[in-house]
């Protein structure tokens, strides 16, 4: 994988089995957050050279922390690994599509490349509702690859908020 071009055709390509296998780490922090009682989301920061020097799952109930989302906390621990806020080398891989928070945090660390599961109609920023970590008006933009193993990603948010309003009506 050519982390300096992230650009190449094959690495655009959803289902192309590096993307899989760290989705699958993300879904994996997904399913630890499920099991906290946590939105199931997880990321996973990749290096080059160093491999995965990131992974989180939201943890905003266990902190009390508006800002827990598992790319925040997966980006404060590539950062703290590296010993620098430039990601520069770095891919983000997420179960969902970045909020505009994690986006913003994204262009910020200059991410050059994220990589997602499912969309988010209700807040995605990537490509959904916004496009910031591809806005030229902004001082670092990122690749944006959206749909691996989308459905599984989707299908571990629905089984958990479908829990959710049945514990509800209970």
């Amino acid at each position: 994988m050519d982390f300096q071009n992230p650009f190449d055709l094959a690495f655009g390509d959803p289902a192309h089995p590096f993307h899989c296998h760290h989705m699958e780490l993300a879904l994996q922090e997904a399913a630890a957050a499920a099991r906290e009682d946590e939105v199931p989301v997880g990321a996973v920061i990749v290096h080059p050279e160093r491999g995965v020097i990131g992974s989180a799952h939201n943890m905003r109930e266990q902190l009390q922390d508006p800002t827990a989302h598992a790319e925040m906390i997966a980006l404060t621990q590539a950062a703290a690994a590296l010993r620098s806020w430039r990601l520069e080398k770095c891919i983000l891989y997420v179960t969902l599509e970045p909020c505009p928070m994690c986006a913003g945090a994204i262009v910020q660390a200059r991410i050059p490349a994220v990589v997602y599961g499912c969309t988010d109609p209700k807040a995605g920023a990537c490509q959904t509702l916004y496009q910031i970590t591809s806005d030229v008006r902004l001082n670092h933009r990122a690749h944006v690859v959206g749909g691996v193993l989308a459905e599984r990603c989707a299908s571990l948010l629905s089984d958990f908020f479908r829990q959710k309003r049945q514990q509800g009506k209970k």
